[in-house]
């Protein structure tokens, strides 16, 4: 089950011997979708329900771990750590799904939380969602991770969409294979600018974010 509590590591996890195979993260199909919601409108955003709230994340200091080389005393962890499954964001402000592509942020290195849920309906602008493959499609200038119920599907060495893809690239992220009316997804997009080492005069905002259906 994903986690709905954080507990902030105090010492390194070394990989287990022998590795446990971890198993490739779905990857969303390359042909053209049956049907796409634009969740960046009112009516695309209502039709699953989703309300979007807002908040900046901060850097933290805070001690390194305690197998650490003796010359690493601190580190850095994030604040708040919003992608756990049921995090409370009631007091965040509320975004206007039209208001997702507005400039956020202070520019330079700079991270803001994105929350809302999606609840699949039994149809969508006339089209029957029950038995589709739902896609997840953000595109957040510069970077994001998308968390889906808690979790950051990902594994090493193979392609795992949900976490950084590129610069400017979208994250499609597959939530079910086949959906069914009523199912419900609880997302945190983690917007970050960049590129970090060259800390850019710009802001955080979605060049898109949708919903496709494929069959």
């Amino acid at each position: 089950m994903p986690a709905n509590t954080y507990t902030r590591p105090t010492a390194s996890i070394p990989p287990a011997n022998p590795p446990v195979p971890i198993a490739q993260p779905a990857i969303a199909p390359l042909v053209p979708p049956v049907h796409v919601v634009d969740l960046m409108t009112a009516a695309g955003s209502a039709a699953f329900g989703a309300r979007w709230k807002t908040k900046e994340a901060k850097l933290v200091e805070c001690p390194a771990l305690s197998d650490s080389m003796p010359e690493y005393r601190t580190t850095y962890d994030v604040e708040p750590h919003a992608e756990l499954l049921g995090f409370d964001d009631a007091k965040w402000a509320e975004v206007a799904a039209t208001d997702l592509g507005a400039r956020r942020g202070g520019g330079m290195v700079s991270f803001v939380w994105f929350r809302t849920t999606l609840t699949i309906p039994a149809n969508v602008a006339g089209f029957a969602a029950a038995g589709a493959k739902a896609v997840l499609t953000v595109n957040v200038d510069d970077y994001a991770e998308v968390w889906v119920d808690g979790v950051l599907p990902r594994a090493a060495g193979r392609p795992s969409p949900a976490t950084i893809q590129g610069f400017n690239m979208p994250n499609r992220v597959v939530l079910r294979d086949a959906v069914a009316a009523g199912d419900r997804f609880e997302i945190a997009v983690f917007a970050i600018n960049g590129p970090i080492s060259a800390a850019p005069a710009n802001f955080l905002w979605f060049r898109e974010a949708k919903v496709e259906f494929y069959r």
